[in-house]
């Protein structure tokens, strides 16, 4: 029977550390979380499109009676869709990430499962839903309606990023507040549902009163609404957009969520 290895110290070598994720276990939990949230149900998939579908055409249908035309561009249907797809795809992503060790709790025992695997499946699995969903959508307005739009690939992809970059970090703190604070959960649902009306999902930022202005202008998503219109309308004046701004922000917020998952997510587990 072979002896036990002695540590230089005296005591046993300590255990080998985990990696900070695995790509096994990534792909376990994303066909889990495929099968879940798409597999069991036929109009899974299909509500997904559905839901910004409706959102665009109720905006459409009732600005259409007041304006004669969108504030730039000549499609309503386009106007809205390029603030109503992206800020889906970040209140999406944000909000399945933010249960995603809650949900993957049963796996996060196993010593190969780590919060970082679960937060990351999550993510893979609903931004590439969403970003399917986003082509679909566009694609469909594009040939329904005269939208007259010149696309500039990059800036679109540009805004598509800085979405999914912003969504994985609010969601990965919100993973933490959740498990720490049980009335999060309403205080982010209270805190997400104007969120569209102060993106400038229906004003343009620029025609807004300039006190506001400058206090929307550190809400990400303005930016990336920004960015997102600049991408199909080449004359939008989007000079107040930083994309830097929104990975700053992102990174930090990204970076506190995982350092108090680090320290507090496996307790906070067994509370939960």
């Amino acid at each position: 029977m072979c002896a036990q290895p002695i540590h230089p110290s005296g005591n046993s070598p300590p255990p080998p550390r985990r990696p900070l994720f695995s790509f096994r276990a990534v792909g376990a939990l994303m066909l889990r979380e495929m099968a879940t949230s798409y597999g069991r149900s036929p109009g899974g998939f299909l509500w997904a499109i559905l839901e910004p579908v409706a959102g665009i055409a109720i905006l459409t249908f009732a600005f259409s009676f007041f304006f004669a035309a969108p504030p730039i561009g000549t499609s309503f249907e386009l106007f809205y869709a390029t603030a109503m797809l992206p800020f889906t795809l970040f209140t999406t992503v944000a909000n399945r990430v933010s249960g995603a060790l809650v949900f993957s709790k049963p796996l996060l025992s196993y010593p190969v499962v780590t919060f970082v695997d679960a937060i990351l499946a999550r993510f893979l699995v609903n931004l590439l839903a969403e970003i399917l969903v986003f082509f679909i959508v566009i694609t469909g307005v594009l040939l329904l309606f005269e939208t007259r739009a010149v696309m500039d690939i990059g800036r679109i992809a540009e805004a598509l990023a800085l979405a999914a970059f912003f969504a994985l970090a609010v969601g990965t703190l919100n993973a933490y507040l959740f498990l720490r604070f049980h009335a999060w959960h309403v205080i982010w649902s209270l805190i997400s549902r104007p969120l569209f009306l102060v993106s400038g999902g229906l004003v343009l930022f620029e025609r807004m009163p300039e006190a506001l202005q400058a206090a929307l202008w550190w809400n990400p998503l303005v930016h990336v609404t920004g960015i997102m219109r600049s991408g199909f309308f080449p004359d939008y004046p989007d000079s107040y957009t930083s994309a830097l701004y929104v990975c700053g922000v992102s990174m930090a917020l990204l970076l506190f969520g995982l350092r108090l998952l680090s320290w507090h997510a496996k307790w906070l587990l067994l509370e939960h």
